[in-house]
């Protein structure tokens, strides 16, 4: 059979060619609110409507109109603009002034132009930049003059940052005016003039009763309620930590340096430095704070009491001892590092297991281990099963806009819903990572801690004492004075088994299994005060 005609019905397809019609809209924008009400919108659309006149175009639409940065996809008008064109199917062109008025983000606007060509045959034509994407050469073309437009916003940007880098360098601050100011000159940055106003004065009163009274945040955030500030400690902790109170100016554009600021100062520097605990040496006490010192490693970590605030540390210099001190007013706990140190060691001894009880507690901790790790992996499939149920609403809330399905502010709605709980499952399921293989880790840092607590601690050097002690007791320690002993509030689980078995120890064999739900949580050794608190025993190990 010569005759191959009848077998054309099973050849590939031929390419559809782009069906030009004469239908176009038109979109026309500037890039800020500025330009909004000058000619350059006016003068865009007279352009465009002069170009599609010329080659015969019918205009169905318009948008666009106003201000919008090209810097992002992310537009109004523009996204309104593509929906209507993707929805409608008799639109044959998009018509702008030039491609930067389309989009600025380079090879991301130069996608959307392709995709609306070869999707949807929607060509997208610039009146000053004549030519022809349809054509590989003139695709091409349209591609570098975006990369262009993307390239002219780096270099406008960089020019502003150098800019803005600059008058920071010169002490003036550019932002918004902080709270507690006011700006009796606002204009450019070097005309700006920022002064304490009524509510400045009585936040400087914050700042005087946290150094002088040493008042806690919380305090110190109802005082001011009541005075007419509302303001949460949260807040006011952040207010705390900002220098430009003090008249000085930072910023992450120039990392690393403070700079003298042309505002009024609120406080002081010292005050500043006072309530941010950076104390120089106090003469008249005789003894010098230390933030970080390796022989105070109980200091903070230790609380008192009576009054729940942790305690601080210094240095006799005429005895050269150093001692832990509460820091409340009037509190007057005391005590020497010396004598502290050696209940911290009698609190920790009790958790050293002998050879002999090792197999017994390795058992257990396998049992205990296996259970724990099991319920995170369990939690964790539970994680992702959300996640991917997450993922399916925000790709299909995705498509529904594109396709004009539903309107921008239903889009705008829904979609930071939807990408909030995406981020905080992510969150939640990166804290899960890596259970199975950290299982052997878990049970060789546990068994070889339980040989001998007590050297660990000692032979550790600062920072490995400091992660030791919240290893062990994730609440920290508590010191009565009266009674010259410490108790804590939880232990680590996997630590709490090791008293449990020194206790039984006689009364139960070592091929004895004992019942892990049995065990509590918080163990009370001798030298704790016991708790009344119903406690969750949880791992704090830190894995590496």
């Amino acid at each position: 059979m010569n005759d191959l005609a009848i077998f054309r019905q099973f050849a590939a397809p031929v390419p559809k060619g782009f069906e030009k019609g004469n239908n176009a809209v038109i979109y026309t924008r500037v890039s800020s609110a500025d330009q909004e009400n000058n000619t350059s919108l006016a003068s865009q659309k007279k352009h465009c409507e002069l170009y599609s006149e010329k080659r015969n175009l019918t205009i169905i639409d318009y948008f666009g109109g106003t201000y919008e940065s090209a810097k992002t996809d992310d537009r109004k008008e523009f996204m309104r603009m593509l929906a209507f064109v993707k929805r409608n199917k008799t639109i044959d062109y998009i018509i702008v002034y030039s491609y930067e008025r389309f989009s600025r983000s380079g090879i991301a606007g130069a996608l959307i132009a392709d995709e609306l060509l070869k999707k949807y045959g929607v060509i997208t034509l610039a009146v000053t930049q004549e030519l022809d994407p349809t054509t590989p050469a003139g695709s091409f073309q349209q591609k570098i003059l975006f990369l262009f437009g993307q390239m002219d916003n780096e270099l406008r940007k960089d020019k502003v940052v150098t800019g803005m880098k600059e008058l920071l360098l010169k002490g003036y601050w550019l932002w918004s005016v902080p709270r507690g100011y006011q700006d009796l000159n606002k204009g450019r940055a070097t005309e700006r003039k920022l002064i304490v106003n009524e509510e400045g004065k009585l936040l400087k009163k914050a700042f005087e009763w946290k150094a002088y009274s040493q008042l806690p945040n919380a305090e110190i955030a109802r005082k001011l309620n009541k005075m007419g500030i509302k303001i949460s400690d949260k807040r006011l902790n952040k207010l705390f930590l900002n220098p430009f109170y003090c008249g000085l100016i930072t910023s992450r554009m120039i990392p690393g340096q403070v700079i003298n600021g042309h505002h009024e100062s609120l406080i002081s520097k010292e005050l500043f430095l006072e309530v941010n605990n950076i104390r120089k040496e106090k003469r008249i006490h005789g003894f010098v704070h230390d933030k970080e010192n390796d022989n105070l490693p109980l200091k903070v970590f230790t609380k008192c009491s009576k009054c729940e605030q942790a305690l601080t540390g210094y240095l006799v210099k005429k005895k050269g001892l150093y001692y832990y001190k509460c820091r409340t007013r009037g509190c007057k706990v005391n005590r020497s590092a010396k004598a502290m140190h050696e209940l911290f060691k009698k609190a920790i001894a009790v958790f050293h297991v002998d050879k002999e009880e090792l197999e017994v507690l390795k058992v257990q901790l396998e049992e205990q281990i296996t259970v724990f790790f099991k319920s995170k992996m369990q939690s964790a499939n539970a994680l992702k099963g959300n996640l991917n149920d997450i993922k399916k609403k925000l790709d299909t809330i995705e498509e529904r806009f594109a396709i004009g399905e539903i309107d921008r502010n239903i889009y705008d709605k829904f979609r930071p819903k939807y990408q909030k709980e995406y981020f905080e499952i992510e969150q939640q399921l990166n804290k899960t990572g890596g259970y199975s293989s950290n299982l052997k880790k878990v049970l060789n840092l546990t068994l070889k801690i339980c040989q001998d607590p007590l050297l660990l601690w000692e032979s550790s050097n600062f920072e490995n004492r400091k992660i030791f002690q919240k290893m062990l007791f994730p609440d920290g320690i508590f010191y009565n004075r009266e009674l010259d002993q410490v108790r804590t509030t939880r232990v680590n689980s996997f630590f709490s088994l090791n008293p449990y078995i020194l206790r039984n120890k006689g009364n139960k064999k070592s091929e004895d299994s004992i019942i892990f739900d049995e065990i509590p949580a918080l163990v009370s050794p001798e030298g704790f005060e016991p708790s009344t608190a119903s406690l969750e025993g949880r791992c704090s190990i830190q894995l590496s």
